[in-house]
Formats: C-alpha cells, sequence, structure tokens
C-alpha cells in the first residue's frame, strides 16, 4: 500500500515551523475562505514563502531551489522560449541525459508541465521555489535584457541601422504578435520617404528578406530582416493596400495613402510570388514630383523656350519618350500643371493614375471591365477637352484616335517607348498609323533620361575623370580645355554617394517641313536623325555634355544613360 503524503501543515508543525494554535487557525480559516493552507499561514506571518516552499517540496518528493544562493548561465536560461518563462514563471536549471531540469513554484499546475513538455518534446525534472523569488529574478534578467537592447539598439540607429535596431526591439517585444510587425512596416515607410527614396523593395531570398530602397535612380540596400519575419510583413503590407491576404498564387496590386510630415503621399504596392516567397515593391509617388515647375526638370534657357512653345500650342500631338523610369510622367505633368487654367479643359487617360491634380479630370484604365484607353478616349472627346493626356500609346487602335484628337483641334500629350526622339515616327507606322497623318499630327518629340546631379555641399573638382566614360561620350582634350569639371566627394547630405537629386537631360524634336516630307516618304530614322540633327536638335549626349561642362553632373552618369553612335572601334 502507498505511504500516504502529508499535509503542508504537518509538515511544517514537524519542522517546528509552526505551533498547534497558529495551525488550527490556519486550517479552519482556508476552509471559511476556500484558501490553501499555506497561504493562510503566510498572510498570518507565521512562515515566509520559502518555508512553504520547502515544505511542498518534502510533500511531493520534489528538490528545493533556493533562487538567491545558485548561478544561472545564459545559456541555460536559453534552454526554454522567452514567452514560456515570463507567461508560466518557470526557470530552466540544466539538463541532464536528455532531460530537463525545470524551477517551478505550483507542483498542482499539471497542465502547464504537460504544455512545456510538448512544446519542448522533451521530459521534465521539477524542482520547487518560491513564487515571488521566480518573479524577481525573471524580472531581473529581463531588466538586463532591455538595457542591453536599449544601448544595442541606440548604437544601431547612430550607425544608420534603424531596421536592424528595430528587429532587435522586435525579438525582446512583450506585446501582441501584431505590434513589432506594425512598427517596423511604419520604420520601412517612413525611412525611405526621409531618405528620398522613389521605391521601396522588400525582396524574399532563400535564407532572409532583403530591404532595398531605390534613391536617385539607384537600388541601396539597406537590411535583411530574419525569414521568419516574412509572411507576416507581406500580410501587413496586403492589409494596408487593401489585397486578400489569403492570396499567394497570383499578383496583386494595391494602394496606400500616409501622412508623413503632414505631407499626404500615396505608395503603389505590387506583391509578386516567387521561389521564396512573395516579394514587395512599394513606388513612393509624392505630391511635390509635379510640384517643381518645369524649369527645374533640367531645361537650360534654349530649351525651355522651345518647350513652353510647344506646349502651348493649340492642336497637334507632343510625345515624350524613353525607358521606363526615366521621368516622362513627371515632365507630362509639369507641362499640364503650367497649363491648368480655368479656361482650359484638361482630360487624362492613366494606367494607373499617379499623381492627383486639383483641377484636371483624371481617368484611371480599368481592363477588367474593359474600359482600356481607347474606350476612354473616345468618350473624352464627347466631353470637349482641350488638352487631352494619354498616359501611354500602346497600339495602333489608340494611336490613332489620338491622331485624330489632334487633327480635329485638341493639344495631345503621351509617352512612347523608344530610344530617341526619330525613333517616335517608325514606331507610330509600325503601329498601323499612316505616314502622311503621323507627319501631319506630331509636333515634337522628346526623348529624355535621368542622370544623377552632383551634391552641392560636397562638391569639388574632378581632377582624373576616368577616359573610358569619356571616349563613351566623345569628349576630347581640346573640349576639355579651360573647363573645370567636378564631382562629388561624398558626405551624410548625400549619405556618402556624391550625388544629391536628379535632373533630365533631353533630345527635343521640333517637326518641320523637310522631317515631315521624310515621315510622309518613310524615310529610315537615321535619315531623319541626320536632318534633325542638322536643323538644329540637340542629342540626348549632348545636352549631357553641356550639363558635364556646367558643373551639375560627371561623365559616369552621362554614360550610364546615354553614349555617343560614332565611337571608333579600337
Amino acid at each position: 500500500m502507498a505511504k500516504k503524503s502529508r499535509r503542508i501543515g504537518e509538515i511544517l508543525y514537524k519542522k517546528g515551523l509552526v505551533d498547534k494554535t497558529s495551525l488550527s487557525k490556519a486550517v479552519k480559516t482556508a476552509m471559511k475562505t476556500k484558501r490553501r493552507t499555506g497561504d493562510v499561514l503566510i498572510e498570518m506571518g507565521v512562515v515566509t514563502e520559502d518555508d512553504i516552499a520547502m515544505a511542498l517540496a518534502k510533500q511531493f518528493n520534489m528538490g528545493y531551489v533556493d533562487i538567491d544562493e545558485i548561478d544561472i548561465s545564459d545559456s541555460t536560461t536559453k534552454l526554454v522560449p522567452e514567452d514560456i518563462i515570463k507567461k508560466h514563471l518557470v526557470i530552466p536549471l540544466g539538463e541532464d541525459n536528455g532531460r530537463l531540469k525545470l524551477i517551478i513554484s505550483n507542483p498542482l499546475d499539471l497542465d502547464t508541465m504537460d504544455l512545456i513538455r510538448f512544446r519542448l518534446n522533451k521530459d521534465l525534472d521539477c524542482y520547487l521555489a518560491s513564487p515571488s523569488k521566480i518573479k524577481n529574478y525573471i524580472n531581473r534578467a529581463m531588466d538586463e535584457v532591455r538595457s542591453s537592447i536599449d544601448a544595442t539598439t541606440e548604437e544601431l540607429v547612430a550607425e544608420g541601422h534603424s531596421i536592424q535596431a528595430e528587429l532587435l526591439k522586435a525579438d525582446a517585444a512583450e506585446d501582441s504578435d501584431d505590434g513589432p510587425i506594425i512598427r517596423l512596416s511604419n520604420l520601412i515607410i517612413d525611412e525611405a520617404v526621409n531618405m528620398g527614396a522613389s521605391d521601396i523593395h522588400i525582396e524574399a531570398m532563400s535564407d532572409r528578406v532583403r530591404v532595398r530602397y531605390r534613391i536617385d535612380g539607384v537600388c541601396s540596400e539597406r537590411d535583411s530582416i530574419p525569414k521568419h519575419m516574412q509572411l507576416p510583413l507581406v500580410a501587413r503590407f496586403k492589409i494596408l493596400s487593401g489585397m486578400d491576404i489569403a492570396e499567394r498564387r497570383i499578383p496583386q496590386d494595391g494602394r496606400i495613402k500616409r501622412n508623413i510630415n503632414n505631407v499626404e503621399i500615396d505608395f503603389r504596392v505590387s506583391v509578386l510570388p516567387g521561389y521564396h516567397g512573395p516579394s514587395i515593391v512599394l513606388r513612393i509617388l509624392r505630391p511635390d514630383n509635379v510640384n517643381i515647375g518645369i524649369k527645374a526638370l533640367g531645361f537650360d534657357d534654349e530649351l525651355f523656350g522651345k518647350f513652353q512653345k510647344i506646349i502651348t500650342r493649340p492642336n497637334g500631338i507632343f510625345l515624350v519618350t524613353g525607358p521606363t523610369g526615366s521621368g516622362k510622367t513627371t515632365t507630362l505633368y509639369s507641362a499640364l500643371k503650367e497649363l491648368n487654367r480655368p479656361d482650359k479643359k484638361i482630360i487624362t487617360a492613366e494606367d494607373p493614375v499617379e499623381y492627383m491634380v486639383s483641377g484636371i479630370n483624371q481617368c484611371q484604365v480599368n481592363s477588367e471591365i474593359g474600359l482600356n484607353f481607347s474606350k476612354i478616349l473616345r468618350s473624352m472627346l464627347r466631353q470637349a477637352p482641350n488638352i487631352i493626356l494619354v498616359g501611354e500609346i500602346r497600339d495602333g487602335e489608340v494611336a490613332d484616335i489620338a491622331i485624330q484628337a489632334a487633327l480635329t483641334g485638341h493639344l495631345v500629350f503621351s509617352t512612347l517607348h523608344t530610344n530617341d526622339a526619330p525613333s517616335a515616327i517608325a514606331r507610330l507606322i509600325d503601329m498601323g498609323v499612316k505616314p502622311f497623318l503621323a507627319a501631319s499630327s506630331i509636333q515634337a518629340v522628346m526623348a529624355q533620361r535621368l542622370v544623377r546631379k552632383i551634391c552641392s555641399e560636397c562638391k569639388v573638382p574632378y581632377e582624373n575623370p576616368d577616359p573610358r566614360y569619356l571616349r563613351l561620350l566623345q569628349i576630347t582634350p581640346e573640349d576639355l580645355e579651360g573647363v573645370t569639371l567636378y564631382k562629388g566627394a561624398g558626405c551624410s547630405r548625400c549619405n556618402g554617394t556624391g550625388y544629391k537629386g536628379r535632373m533630365a537631360i533631353f533630345e527635343l524634336m521640333e517637326m518641320n517641313n523637310q522631317l515631315r516630307e521624310l515621315a510622309f516618304a518613310r524615310a529610315p530614322t537615321q535619315a531623319i536623325r541626320k536632318a534633325a540633327l542638322a536643323t538644329g536638335m540637340r542629342s540626348v549626349v549632348e545636352d549631357g555634355k553641356l550639363k558635364i561642362f556646367k558643373g551639375l553632373t560627371t561623365p559616369e552618369e552621362v554614360a550610364k544613360v546615354a553614349q555617343s553612335d560614332e565611337l571608333e572601334v579600337n
């Protein structure tokens, strides 16, 4: 027959820690208030928590630990996850033959023991200690960890690693699971905006999540996010941009509107499924991008005068060409802002609408319901506009409608993907536009590229520019006589890059009788280009060279986006 375990009062009495009178009184009070005898004795001041813990250990044949007299190493503490330690008030004491030694305060809490055993997949050897000492130990340990984290995060922020600092705080967070993710997503957005980024790239890798900001057209890597935070972060951005968080198989698009530094900023969000998980790109659409003024785009006085003359014509088509990300939309919006007056009606067809402009009627393409460029264009012509903006001429149908609008007294702005201005005519003809319509409707075509500007704070003379870039731009020693080139040395304002901000380099081809005849005759692009240069068109490379000689940018920047067609093969 098993030996019957003694009651805790009996154990305390046998050890001489409590007399019969106090014990009897405590037992009666415990029965009346439905409390434990040990708790009543502690309240009466007869025994201490340690006395009760030692008595419980004897009652349940368990070991007793006085936490004040032992030293638990950091490696031992890591045997049990921090959330279990804080939630269930347990402390790991060590490991022996695969069994975990665990300090607990309540030997009757079998559910907690089963949960820990299941979570850790280990058998337990439990020891008792007083609840207050367990709490005090955990609080001291957490305070030390928090102090260490605070010091580390301050160092990381000072060194420019604010994302890593937020990740460190997230790992130590005591709040809900969503709190750290919300703070991290807000930090990424705010930091990118404050650094002047145009895009945020959150890319899934095999072992991490890479965060990059595109600043002045160049991607720079910030910090990496642990892989286990990838899906919660993606879900957070999906919620913010109104996407379906349950859909992970197909790409999704959305928008976020956020007030940063008292400015309403739009973010165009794209989520793309990938082999290592979804990646996110946030395009930052700043309202001040269309408020900078035409002159600030990079025009000199001569080109600015020509541009102003073209955009104030009563009818015709003005095309802006260049690759994706070359600033075409910004240029056209700047022109529209210049023309946006009460006596002018302006309608746009865009995919998508990037910037909201007061006073302009803006329509967004929606292919899912059949609302494409051609349908919007046909409808907008019945709205009696003076000026029309077509986000992009993508096919012959849209091109024909735009040309008909130009021929019926409307001024039409649009973009086209070609490498240079003269190629736009051949591109339209390839789409099926009749040569005589293209020749008669086009007023001008402007090709452009974006280059970074030298930082004004750290601008220094460029003593020995790389001859390779000079050769690509056909800059000869004679060209450099009496000219001082400049570069940026790198400073805190430009994050050590030597560049701050961007401007465009242009190639503006105004149509004249000779060019119209060549277009009508389907002349090759090279013939049109040669004639345009002969009648005063300045090429993108030439415009870039002028800006180099003025000390606005460097040969490296111009050579990255435009190179001379007259290179000698060595």
